[in-house]
């Protein structure tokens, strides 16, 4: 069944421990109440079945009966796995949902409702700590992200203002025209014959100079061929 839950009143609260003399439910159960006027008692292994029954039919009290049936043993269970109340009472509402919800794929042939109900709250207790697992690597890896691309921009900075200065005072050392040459084709990005009309000189001059001033600049920076 794939309809909501009840939606006819306030969805039952989790309790634990009822207090003293209260009713399982607040209303009387379709069941029939017992020679006492107390709870039904026709809640147990043997009854559970068809109170799923009843509630694939969609049946509001008899989710009320099976809530209060089953809720303490779901708390207990997710709990030793999520081991937060807060988020266990939170997973607990949501199995007891997904009980309202597949009360019609339950098949007694294949167990008991309890076992059934085991099943599905410790499955997804299990997904809650996989999930808030994730979500805490997640974090992590986000931050060791930024505190690694942080040091890669700093360790850039120091090492490209090395290289600048380093190659400054290799340009201080060439001639005139060398360094001419070299800076309008690099850092200007002029091709040869446009540095050669630009400063006026025969074109296979500034090649040579062009050569000449690179061959220095390696030997000045330390770089091998």
């Amino acid at each position: 069944m794939d309809t909501p839950p009840p939606a006819g009143r306030h969805r039952p609260t989790l309790r634990l421990v009822p207090p003293a003399g209260a009713r399982t439910v607040n209303q009387q159960s379709p069941f029939g109440p017992d020679p006492t006027g107390g709870p039904t008692g026709r809640t147990g292994p043997t009854g559970l079945p068809e109170v799923v029954r009843q509630v694939a039919h969609g049946d509001k009290e008899a989710f009320s009966v099976l809530y209060d049936a089953l809720a303490p043993l779901v708390f207990g269970i997710v709990i030793k796995v999520v081991r937060d109340r807060a988020q266990s009472e939170e997973v607990t509402q949501e199995v007891m949902i997904d009980l309202w919800r597949q009360a019609a794929r339950y098949r007694p042939d294949s167990g008991s409702v309890t076992t059934w109900a085991a099943t599905i709250a410790h499955r997804r207790a299990v997904d809650r700590v996989r999930s808030a697992q994730a979500s805490t690597d997640r974090e992590r890896a986000q931050a060791a992200r930024e505190h690694r691309t942080a040091f890669d921009e700093v360790a850039e900075q120091v090492e490209t203002r090395l290289d600048s200065e380093q190659v400054r005072r290799c340009l201080r050392g060439l001639t005139e025209l060398q360094r001419q040459v070299v800076t309008m084709a690099y850092y200007q990005g002029l091709t040869y014959r446009e540095v050669a009309e630009v400063l006026h000189a025969p074109l296979p001059t500034v090649k040579t100079r062009m050569r000449d001033g690179l061959i220095r600049l390696r030997d000045c920076m330390g770089v091998t061929a």
